[in-house]
């Protein structure tokens, strides 16, 4: 998890979804014309379109402005000499700066996810917009794009492609797996990834350390008594989760007594899925009396399942989760969570 980085995401730009599955960047509000402009001719430099611009209504389309902003910024770099209005035509591109784009391979920033933004959890998205925030407050552009093929088990042609096609100065890597994080050490080393880089792997990351925090959930948790812990953690199993599971069990050997347990428990991130897991946990004859749920979604859907069940938290069952989300603090009672 990124840190909180403040209140800034209020002036933050926005972003819309394109046909191709990436996020468009849409320019901050407060300076409209000077930020469409600067958008318009970081895409010329890259050579996103060949001679000449799409039209005004497809400008317009694509980063959620009027037209008349859109004039306004073409306007301003007809004035640069970067365009020229031919009438009854459009507007042609006159040139393309190589200074300008080795400027925007240095400062242009990428996102890269499996899944769209609105498939992410709240506290997720909060970041990204405080990041697109802070990047625009230093003349820096985040991209996004997101896609199942870019986290297979052999993502290495369509991540070549991606890069090739995107020569961004850096990218962060948001729930990459071994094989994505593994092809990034390789190729790409000017990356930064938001979570648990895999034991072995030199790549910057910024994360909570979960290996920690479920080692102390286990301590909280013994010393309330339990004996018997599980952690529901879905599969595969980002290494956060491989490091919540060696906390979890050194929590449990620390402790020194024979008659604890603690049984991992993989999931497939459905709510039925965590429902079918939940069940059979609990018919076993010596079923846990606490759960560490590794995500707040999770966390939800586990709620809901033993509250079906007939079984009441914490009075029959401990809870806690991993991870925190705002949304948590309107459950009740009042969910035990690492904040």
């Amino acid at each position: 998890m990124v840190p909180h980085l403040g209140s800034r995401a209020q002036y933050g730009s926005a972003s819309f979804k394109g046909k191709s599955g990436t996020m468009v960047d849409l320019p901050k509000r407060h300076s409209l014309v000077a930020q469409t402009a600067d958008i318009l001719e970081t895409e010329i430099t890259r050579g996103t379109w060949k001679e000449w611009l799409p039209g005004e209504r497809a400008l317009c389309s694509k980063y959620q402005v009027s037209r008349n902003t859109i004039r306004a910024a073409l306007a301003k770099l007809q004035r640069s000499s970067v365009i020229a209005t031919v009438h009854g035509s459009g507007h042609r591109i006159l040139k393309r700066s190589a200074v300008k784009s080795a400027s925007a391979l240095n400062h242009d920033v990428a996102l890269l996810m499996p899944v769209p933004p609105e498939r992410l959890r709240p506290s997720q998205t909060l970041w990204i917009d405080e990041l697109r925030a802070l990047l625009g407050e230093n003349n820096c552009l985040l991209r996004m794009y997101y896609g199942q093929q870019y986290f297979g088990r052999n993502p290495g042609q369509a991540l070549s492609r991606l890069t090739s096609q995107h020569p961004h100065g850096c990218w962060i890597l948001l729930r990459s797996n071994d094989t994505t994080q593994n092809w990034f050490s390789k190729h790409h080393p000017r990356c930064l990834v938001v979570g648990t880089v895999y034991d072995g792997l030199p790549l910057a990351h910024r994360d909570l350390d979960h290996r920690a925090i479920c080692r102390h959930a286990a301590g909280v948790l013994l010393g309330l008594g339990h004996r018997r812990i599980a952690l529901l953690v879905p599969k595969p199993a980002m290494a956060g989760d491989l490091e919540s599971e060696i906390g979890l069990k050194e929590g449990i050997s620390m402790s020194k007594r024979s008659d604890c347990e603690a049984s991992i428990c993989w999931h497939d991130g459905s709510p039925s899925g965590i429902g079918n897991v939940l069940r059979q946990l609990l018919t076993r004859k010596a079923s846990p009396t606490a759960l560490i749920v590794a995500n707040t979604y999770h966390y939800l859907a586990a709620w809901s399942h033993l509250t079906q069940l007939g079984m009441r938290v914490p009075q029959d069952i401990s809870l806690i989760s991993r991870d925190e989300d705002q949304f948590l603090s309107y459950l009740v009672p009042s969910p035990a969570r690492y904040i």
